[in-house]
């Protein structure tokens, strides 16, 4: 947004630094991309006095002028222009000036006659397409001062980035409000002096709107008997500085009011209207419209256009219609200033590619009550600019008016969440400032209501900001908010920490984090022939790769692994933390989020084959990591896995996890013919466990606190010999059900197989286990822990088919 200073200083009386104000609209929001001087090309340009004008002697269409530009000598130049004459104040580019497109102007010798300058038009400066003569200048202005200053042009811009939210922003009036506010000065609206003729636009145009939410209001004001040419310079050099090329008084009327009240304006030639009537109402489907831009356009039923009582004569809020131009011979005007809904516009100029000034300010939102003003405005600037009468009275439909909205708004709370301290005062001046009417009689719970500029102020948490950006978001100290938590709340783990501690666990233990896309193709759910009940589709799915929400991690898991592979990484350890979705009608959302762990192992056991065992992982090692996370990490009861007695989907064997009973998730093999599509030559291991059931286990579990032992341990060795069939979980089993008191643990440490195994008889392993001994009270003597050693050796022979 272009926001010209001199235009801005006719609203409010800023005469501080620039750079200051820049700065401090900056903060308030308005971030300042520059600062710029729209006539910064032709500010070598003087005014010159054309003293004597002669025919050149060679030519018949040549002038030879004496100028003076205010310096000790006149100048010659030979003009071109059929216009120039003595006594004419002119613009003077001297010997060295260059002008806007890069000309430089040298000294010339023109058929025998040296020129020492150029008069210029004003297609040569960049004011207008004007080019048939010189540009001639008023007769008040000074010989020799720079044309920039003699026409008091603008000389710095500002350009600012306005946020979305901001419609009230697009104008040189919303800028003045925002530094009104920022430095306390009081605002000035135009003079409104609408002189009205004889007649009534109400009884000479009726207006009909279809649909109200589409177009909650339209006014049609007449001006008749005007005459198009060249709005007046001060509006025309307005526009300039705003970067906007003059067009006629008619024209340029609208896009002034556009640029200062922010309602964009639109003028039909009122002879082109038929039967007298204006409908607001959608396209159909496949219909033809021509625009402005003589280009036809293709609508559709979802496009709102500006219809009279035959023909469609706009794109509401976007463009106006070829149909209904204004054009030469136009001398009566009907002026449109209306509301439409911002979706609408905003659809239409993005589907047909046509933006413009008006449809960036109809996307966001226009100010309906100002709507009126900015249309009497323009009708006055156009009767003043064009000679004609405006009509009495205004054509209008309002079948949606403007409601005042209201908010609460409790200081107490907006001071806890900006973390400052301010008066209650401090905030009542702020929303005064914008407009806001207060009502503060319930000092803990007022009651304001917006202006209807500020469309953006929906709700409380709006006024808190406010408050927070006039103060200076700059300024608001950072604060830790107070976190107040009672040890005996029995508050349960919040999931974002649970999660974090999965993670930790999953690199803990050497695997790698994948982060996959939560939808998938519904080709990758088929494939690992996952049932279609339960999917949950994407509207407007990015591709068809991605068309469906994940009912399961494995897709997303396997996906990750083809590409590892397809990149030569062959010791793939994966885990993923994320959700699986279900349709669910029972859910508010009609869906059943659920956050899973996924686990996949896959290659060598070992990165590096030295000084590891070679070996590919198998079951024990997602067995070992599920063990591992469940009792080791969450500390819970040792997991018990059963293979599943009904056929897995994409695993086979699939072995059912269970904790203390209940159902927590799955492991198994992926079946050869689905790894092979995901190009894996060697077994996949996959897991896929409940993570919402292992932390409400978690929260449950109670965990006991034992003193650390002060006396030694004793340890004893014995290897078992028994048969192949026999499990060492028996052997652990019956060593610890011996009723030994003081054996405190047994683990298993080494186990043999003899490669010459018995004739005739089952095959054996020797299993070592340790035990160790230890007493709570007192240190062991090697007499007791031998005697209690052999109670366990005697339980060992006479329970199980074993030797020593």
């Amino acid at each position: 947004m272009l926001v010209s200073l001199n235009w801005l200083r006719e609203f409010v009386p800023y005469e501080g630094d620039i750079q200051v104000l820049g700065d401090k609209l900056t903060m308030l929001g308005l971030e300042l991309d520059g600062i710029t001087d729209p006539f910064e090309e032709v500010q070598d340009i003087v005014v010159g006095y054309v003293v004597e004008r002669e025919t050149h002697p060679e030519s018949d269409h040549l002038s030879i002028c004496t100028v003076d530009v205010g310096g000790p000598e006149t100048l010659t130049i030979v003009c071109g222009a059929p216009n120039v004459a003595k006594g004419q104040k002119v613009p003077v580019a001297t010997v060295g000036t260059t002008l806007p497109g890069g000309l430089k102007i040298k000294k010339a010798k023109l058929r025998g006659v040296p020129s020492m300058g150029m008069i210029c038009s004003e297609r040569e400066l960049g004011f207008s397409e004007d080019h048939e003569g010189i540009w001639v200048l008023d007769d008040s202005l000074k010989v020799g001062d720079k044309l920039v200053d003699a026409l008091n042009l603008e000389r710095v811009v500002f350009d600012f980035d306005i946020t979305p939210n901001r419609a009230d922003c697009l104008s040189i009036l919303g800028f003045a409000r925002e530094t009104a506010l920022a430095f306390d000065l009081p605002l000035t609206l135009p003079k409104l002096n609408l002189v009205e003729a004889g007649g009534n636009a109400a009884d000479e145009m009726k207006i009909v709107i279809d649909d109200p939410e589409l177009c909650p209001a339209y006014h049609g004001r007449i001006i008749k008997g005007v005459t198009l040419g060249k709005a007046p310079d001060w509006m025309r050099f307005k526009l300039l500085a705003l970067g906007q090329r003059p067009i006629s008084n008619i024209v340029d009327v609208t896009n002034f009011i556009m640029f200062e009240l922010g309602q964009p304006l639109h003028s039909f030639d009122l002879d082109l209207i038929e039967k007298a009537t204006i409908r607001v109402a959608p396209a159909t489907d496949g219909m033809k419209f021509t625009t402005l831009d003589n280009v036809e356009r293709t609508l559709t039923a979802n496009d709102l256009l500006i219809w009279d009582g035959v023909k469609p004569v706009a794109l509401a809020g976007v463009m106006g219609g070829l149909n209904s131009e204004m054009g030469e011979g136009s001398s009566n005007v009907l002026l449109e200033a209306a509301v439409f809904r911002p979706g609408t516009v905003r659809k239409t100029a993005r589907r047909l590619a046509l933006p413009s000034e008006a449809s960036y300010r109809f996307e966001r939102g226009v100010d309906q009550v100002m709507t009126r003003f900015a249309q009497d405005r323009a009708a006055q600037l156009m009767a003043e600019t064009s000679g004609g009468s405006v009509l009495a009275g205004v054509a209008s439909a309002e079948p949606k008016p403007w409601q005042d909205r209201t908010h609460g708004y409790r200081h107490a709370r907006c001071m806890s969440l900006l973390g400052l301290d301010l008066e209650p005062g401090f905030a009542k001046k702020v929303f005064t400032l914008e407009g806001c009417v207060v009502d503060d009689s319930d000092p803990a719970n007022w009651t304001v209501a917006s202006p209807s500029h500020r469309l953006d102020l929906e709700r409380e948490v709006d006024l808190y900001e406010e408050v927070g950006r006039v103060y200076g978001l700059d300024r608001i100290p950072a604060v830790l908010p107070r976190v107040a938590k009672s040890l005996d709340s029995g508050a349960t783990t919040p999931v974002y920490d649970f999660n974090k501690r999965i993670k930790g666990w999953g690199r803990g233990v050497g695997l790698n984090e994948a982060i996959n896309y939560s939808f998938v193709g519904s080709d990758d759910l088929d494939r690992l022939n996952l049932p279609d009940e339960g999917r949950v589709f994407i509207a407007n799915p990015l591709s068809e790769d991605q068309n469906v929400m994940r009912t399961e991690l494995a897709p997303g898991l396997l996906n990750t692994l083809k590409n590892n592979l397809s990149k030569g990484n062959g010791h793939i350890r994966l885990f993923e933390v994320a959700k699986r979705f279900v349709r669910d009608e029972s859910s508010e959302t009609e869906t059943n989020e659920r956050t899973r762990l996924g686990l996949l192992l896959y290659g060598p056991r070992h990165a590096a084959e030295w000084p590891w065992p070679g070996g590919d992982v198998d079951y024990l090692d997602i067995k070992g990591h599920v063990e591992h996370l469940v009792a080791d990490t969450l500390k819970l009861e040792a997991p018990v896995f059963t293979v599943a007695a009904e056929p897995h989907p994409y695993l086979e064997p699939c072995v059912r996890v269970a904790v203390s009973g209940e159902d927590v998730g799955f492991i198994g093999q992926v079946k050869e013919e689905i790894a092979d599509y995901y190009h894996a030559r060697k077994d996949v291991w996959v897991g896929d466990f409940d993570l919402d059931t292992l932390r409400g286990m978690v929260d449950a579990h109670r965990i006991d606190f034992k003193r650390l032992p002060v006396f030694p341990p004793s340890r004893r060795d014995v290897t078992v010999i028994g048969p192949m069939t026999l499990h060492a979980d028996a052997i652990r089993e019956t060593i610890l059900g011996a009723g030994v008191d003081i054996l405190e643990s047994v683990s298993l440490v080494a186990e043999f197989v003899p490669e010459v195994q018995p004739e005739g008889r089952e095959e054996e392993r020797n299993l070592s286990f340790r035990l160790t001994y230890r007493s709570p009270t007192k240190t062991l003597k090697d007499k007791q822990v031998d005697k209690e050693h052999k109670r366990i050796l005697d339980a060992l022979e006479k329970n199980l088919p074993i030797r020593f």
